[in-house]
C-alpha cells in the first residue's frame, strides 16, 4: 500500500506522523509513503530525508501558489506504486496497527472506500484540554486510552456514526462522512473518478466532493473503528473565513452536479446547520418522492394558466406531464424518473437551482411540493422569488399546505 500525506508548513507534525508510520507492525517493505508538499518553506524536505532512514519514502514538491491541496494529493497519488492508497494528513497520528487495519477492511469486499475513525477532530469546537500535551508526551494508543471516554475527543462524525450503528451501508448519503485526513481506496477506483477535484483551491469540502463522485460511481462506504487516528491540535484559520471558503467550494460542487443531494448540502451550509444532517434530509426527500410518484399536476397547472401574467414561465414540481402549451417552459422536479419522462430542464427540489436571478417572469409551484412544505417552504419560496418576478402557487398546493398546517 501507499500512504499519501499532503503537507504544508507543518514540519514538526509531519515528523511525528512519519514516526508513527515507522512504528507500524506491518513490515516496512510492505508499504511506502509519499509526502506531497504544497510549497512548504519550513524545512519539511529535511524531515522527509530524515525519515528515509526508516521508511520507503518519496517526496513531491510543488511551489506555493495558494491552497492547492487537491492538486498535491493527486500528484502524490500519481507517484504511488501500490494498488491501495491510504490518505493521511500531516498532524494526524496513528497507532501501530493502523495500516494493517486499513488492509483488513479492504479484504472484506471490493470497490470500497474505508473511512478511519479519527479522534480529536472537530473544526468548529476546541479539542479536549490537555490533548496537545498528551500527544507530545505519549504514544497515540496511550492518548486514546486516556481520552476515549471524553466526548470532546470523539470524532466529530461520531453522532452520525451512532445513528447507523457504525454501518455506513445503512446511509443514503455516506459521502458526507468521507474526510480526507484518514481514508483508503484502491488506486484504480480513485483514478476512475479522476481523484480530487483540482479546481477546488480553497479550504474544505474537497473530500466530501470526492466522496460524492465515488458514491455516484457505485463504491461502497465502510467505517473502520480500528484504523483509527488522532488529530493533533494546531492553529486554524478563523472559523468565518473557513466557512466562507467552504461555501465557495459548495457552489462549485453544485455547478458540477446540479441535483437534489447537492441542493440539500448547500441548504444546510447556507443555514449554518450541520452538514452531517444531509443524510437525514435526503432520506426525508426520498420519502416525499415515494409519495408523489403518481401525482399528475397537468390539470392544476392548466387551470392556473389563464390567470398568469404573460412572459417566461418556470414550473417547480413539474412531474411527468404538463399542458402542451408549456413546451417552452423551464421545468424541474425532485424525482429523477419524472425528470426523464417529462424531459424536464433540471433535476432539482427548488431550494437552490442553477437558474440565474430573474431568469423567468413567473414561477409556478405545484402540489407535488406539498410534502416538502413543512420543512423547506421558506427556501422554495425564496428561490422562486429569486428566479422569477412573480410566484404563483396552484390552488391544489395551497389546499394541501393549508391542510398540513392545521
Amino acid at each position: 500500500m501507499t500512504v499519501v500525506i499532503p503537507t504544508y508548513n507543518r514540519r514538526d507534525m509531519l515528523r511525528e506522523t512519519l514516526r508513527n508510520l515507522a512504528r507500524q507492525r506491518m513490515p516496512a517493505d510492505e508499504f511506502e509513503v509519499v509526502v506531497a508538499d504544497d510549497g512548504s518553506s519550513d524545512g519539511s524536505r529535511a524531515v522527509v530525508e530524515e525519515a528515509s532512514q526508516q521508511l520507503r519514502i518519496k517526496y513531491h514538491f510543488q511551489p506555493d501558489e495558494g491552497n492547492r491541496v487537491c492538486l498535491v494529493r493527486n500528484a502524490g497519488a500519481r507517484l504511488a506504486a501500490a494498488p491501495l492508497l491510504v490518505f493521511l494528513d500531516s498532524g494526524v497520528y496513528v497507532g501501530p496497527d493502523f495500516l494493517h487495519e486499513h488492509v483488513a477492511a479492504h479484504a472484506e469486499g471490493e470497490r470500497l472506500v474505508v473511512a478511519g475513525y479519527t479522534w480529536g477532530y472537530d473544526f468548529e469546537k476546541a479539542p479536549p484540554p490537555g490533548l496537545a500535551e498528551a500527544l507530545a508526551e505519549s504514544l497515540p494508543e496511550e492518548v486514546v486510552a486516556r481520552f476515549h471516554d471524553s466526548e470532546p475527543f470523539f470524532d466529530a462524525r461520531h453522532a452520525a456514526f451512532v445513528k447507523t450503528d457504525f454501518d455506513l451501508g445503512r446511509m443514503v448519503a455516506p459521502w458526507a462522512l468521507l474526510w480526507g485526513l484518514n481514508f483508503s481506496i484502491s488506486a484504480d477506483d480513485y483514478w476512475r473518478v479522476d481523484g480530487f477535484d483540482e479546481g477546488i483551491v480553497r479550504w474544505g469540502l474537497d473530500d466530501l466532493e470526492l466522496g460524492f463522485r465515488l458514491f455516484k460511481a457505485g463504491l461502497e462506504f465502510r467505517l473502520s473503528r480500528t484504523a483509527w487516528a488522532v488529530h493533533a491540535p494546531h492553529e486554524r484559520a478563523p472559523l468565518a473565513d473557513a466557512l466562507a471558503d467552504v461555501m465557495v467550494n459548495m457552489r462549485r460542487m453544485m455547478a458540477r452536479f446540479p441535483e437534489p443531494a447537492t441542493e440539500l448540502a448547500w441548504n444546510l451550509l447556507n443555514n449554518d446547520d450541520d452538514l452531517l444532517d444531509v443524510d437525514e434530509n435526503y432520506r426525508f426527500l426520498i420519502g416525499c418522492i415515494d409519495q408523489v410518484r403518481s401525482v399528475d399536476v397537468a390539470a392544476e397547472v392548466a387551470d392556473l394558466l389563464p390567470q398568469l401574467p404573460p412572459g417566461r414561465l418556470a414550473v417547480f414540481g413539474a412531474g411527468r406531464r404538463l399542458p402542451a402549451e408549456l413546451a417552452g417552459a423551464v421545468t424541474l422536479d425532485f424525482d429523477a424518473d419524472a425528470v426523464v419522462e417529462l424531459g424536464a430542464t433540471y433535476h432539482a427540489i427548488g431550494i437552490r437551482t442553477p437558474l440565474p436571478d430573474h431568469a423567468v417572469d413567473v414561477v409556478v409551484l405545484t402540489s407535488r411540493l406539498a410534502g416538502l412544505w413543512p420543512r423547506w417552504s421558506a427556501e422554495i419560496l425564496a428561490e422562486a422569488a429569486r428566479v422569477g418576478g412573480s410566484v404563483q402557487l396552484t390552488p391544489a398546493l395551497m389546499q394541501k399546505t393549508a391542510a398540513i398546517s392545521r
